[in-house]
């Protein structure tokens, strides 16, 4: 089968795509997956470029672990004895390291049936994203019911998830985005929006301290729409 592949760290020269065997199913909870669609995260761009904290579990030198990809949307060709929730040719999706390749070998308890009103490309750009935004506000935040949050960039990958979570929690959404967004993150199930005026994308990528003292000097920086 063919996957990207990358033996070193650096830029995106570093992957090219090459032939290697094709996984078969050793522990029987697994399937066996043509991968019809996998997203790229920025998971996939740190351990590629070999940012410090990945190397601690990738190898410090060289990546241990050659293929990229962490979501997967595709059909399943082959299911382990003990598998209990799928069969050959459902259309499934979920989370599986090295999905950048034409097949993967994931566990049954890290995927979903595929729902039918969706494509193998929507559904690729599911897991990780909606996952973070699970965790974040179920998990650490415990949402419930009548609280208010705020969701900065609302109209991200874990943003736009976030709204339509807080929202199905019952929580009060006030969200922050860009003004070209403005109504996609209503219809998401914003409350309230804060809209960026400004043209502070820089500032806040070199230090989050200097942004919000730029909104402090300079109040008329956001707007608050209804």
């Amino acid at each position: 089968m063919r996957a990207a592949i990358y033996s070193n760290y650096g830029s995106p020269e570093v992957l090219g795509i090459k032939d290697i065997e094709k996984p078969s199913i050793k522990e029987q909870d697994r399937v066996l997956i043509r991968v019809h669609s996998a997203s790229v995260n920025t998971m996939d761009y740190l351990y590629r470029k070999g940012y410090l904290p990945t190397r601690l579990d990738n190898g410090l030198t060289k990546p241990k672990n050659s293929i990229l990809g962490i979501d997967v949307a595709g059909t399943i060709e082959v299911v382990g004895e003990n598998v209990r929730k799928f069969k050959v040719g459902d259309p499934v999706f979920g989370s599986c390291f090295g999905s950048h390749s034409e097949y993967v070998s994931p566990r049954e308890n890290f995927l979903c049936h595929m729902p039918k009103n969706i494509t193998f490309e929507e559904a690729a750009a599911i897991p990780c994203a909606a996952q973070t935004a699970l965790q974040a506000l179920r998990d650490v935040a415990q949402v419930k019911q009548g609280q208010r949050i705020l969701i900065y960039g609302a109209s991200g990958g874990v943003g736009h998830f976030a709204v339509q979570l807080a929202n199905y929690y019952g929580a009060e959404v006030t969200a922050v985005c860009s003004t070209s967004n403005l109504d996609w993150v209503k219809d998401l199930g914003a409350h309230y929006v804060l809209i960026i005026l400004r043209k502070i994308s820089l500032i806040i990528q070199i230090n989050t301290m200097l942004f919000w003292m730029l909104l402090v000097s300079e109040p008329f920086s956001v707007a608050y729409v209804l």
